[in-house]
């Protein structure tokens, strides 16, 4: 009989996300800092447990009418079929057509970083995106629709009491546009993410909330399939200019 214990082995990696930030949270004095600090646990874990197709890097987007985004702490992407990915001085700058998801990340959870995460998502989600049709060997497809880009929330912990509730819920439900948040995790309490009613979200307290999150998220990823087909001209255009 093996000795592994898959109990063990999901657990293991919630308690080493919690005990890093929790770490950053109580050493790391400089404001700065710290935040660089948490940005690169949540970094690490989707770019060592998401499939190899995404990546996942502190950036600006970009799209083809010369419109940027803030800087997004967390960027989810696509990386198989992305063309162009900028990289200058040390900024990375992706191309809107190729985002899955954006997050900002805090050392805890209150309605300022909540409305603060909102305003970020907006920024991306405000682009905009090309999409071409897709030749194939017996003709052409129809450009496919523009997947959605998820938004979200990463923390440590809350500022709340209790951690996750009514006061979370609604800082969250008073954003249903472009700001929408689809989900959260505050590694030492639980995490969130959107019901099938759009206007609500279900909550989930306690138990090994990174790990449940991190599945959460790749099984929404699954559904958004692959990112449509870029037009590059649209970005070529302004190499005339």
């Amino acid at each position: 009989m093996s000795d592994w214990s898959l109990e063990s082995i999901l657990s293991g990696l919630h308690d080493d996300i919690e005990r890093r930030l929790e770490t950053v949270r109580s050493t790391i004095k400089h404001p700065g800092t710290k935040g660089d600090a948490s940005e690169t646990v949540w970094i690490d874990l989707f770019n060592k447990y998401l499939p190899s197709r995404y990546k996942a890097d502190k950036a600006h987007v970009v799209d083809s009418k010369n419109n940027f985004s803030q800087q997004i702490d967390v960027v989810i992407y696509d990386r198989q079929y992305t063309p162009f990915i900028f990289h200058f001085e040390g900024q990375i700058i992706i191309p809107a057509e190729s985002v899955y998801a954006v997050f900002e990340a805090k050392q805890s959870a209150n309605l300022d970083h909540v409305k603060y995460a909102q305003e970020k998502v907006q920024s991306v989600r405000r682009l905009h995106r090309t999409s071409l049709p897709i030749p194939y060997a017996g003709g052409t497809y129809p450009p496919k629709p523009l997947i959605p880009i998820y938004g979200g929330l990463l923390t440590f912990e809350s500022d709340w009491s209790p951690a996750i509730g009514n006061s979370l819920l609604t800082a969250l439900k008073s954003e249903k546009g472009d700001g929408k948040l689809d989900f959260g995790c505050l590694a030492a309490h639980g995490y969130f993410h959107s019901s099938y009613d759009a206007n609500d979200y279900t909550v989930h307290a306690g138990g090994k909330p990174a790990t449940a999150f991190l599945f959460k998220l790749i099984s929404q990823l699954q559904l958004s399939a692959t990112v449509p087909m870029i037009d590059i001209q649209a970005y070529s255009s302004w190499l005339n200019n």
